[in-house]
């Protein structure tokens, strides 16, 4: 194991344990982490199996809970309906990506205002609450614009995959797919 991975692990009681600190931490603990951007990993003490989706996944779950949600009911739904679905492993990397996309924008943005007003984090938070009051509809048109071409871009691919699945199986002839229904072959039993 890397050596700037932080072992959590965590115990049957449900405690977590930092082997960095020798010290049991909260959840909240594990969010500070996830927001300083440090690489860490939770176990189980007894099996070693890996639990940090669990743990990232018991965090979102507090965030949504605790103020204003970012899910939408609508959107939590969708997400659920994609499970089992044959696009389920798509919707996982592309969500992802978008997400990256999204946070890469952002840090370009901070990256500017730093370099224009400096390293002062009460104004940085300052300006962002200004820029985001005049800019906020203009990001969102901006979003909403990437969104729909995302959108017309995944029904293509999903288009031009029916289509190349269709012309794929037209080669195979199943049984009882539009011919006789007990699979036999247009001369019958017994002819040649």
């Amino acid at each position: 194991m890397s050596q700037s991975l932080r072992l959590i692990k965590k115990y049957p009681n449900r405690r977590l344990y930092d082997t960095r600190t020798s010290a049991y931490i909260t959840l909240a603990d594990v969010r500070d982490l996830v927001l300083r951007n440090e690489d860490f990993q939770v176990v189980d003490a007894k099996s070693g199996d890996d639990l940090t989706r669990s743990i990232l996944l018991q965090i979102i779950i507090e965030e949504e809970t605790g103020g204003v949600p970012m899910f939408s009911s609508d959107l939590l739904a969708q997400m659920i309906r994609f499970y089992g679905n044959a696009m389920q492993g798509f919707m996982g990397k592309y969500l992802e990506s978008n997400i990256k996309a999204f946070a890469d924008m952002q840090h370009k943005l901070q990256d500017q205002a730093r370099a224009l007003y400096g390293d002062s984090n009460s104004m940085n938070r300052d300006l962002w609450a200004q820029f985001l009051n005049f800019q906020g509809p203009a990001l969102q048109g901006m979003m909403g614009a990437y969104v729909e071409q995302s959108k017309k871009m995944f029904m293509q691919m999903q288009e031009q995959v029916e289509t190349q699945t269709r012309s794929l199986l037209s080669t195979f002839t199943f049984p009882g797919v539009g011919g006789d229904p007990k699979g036999r072959d247009e001369q019958g039993p017994g002819k040649k």
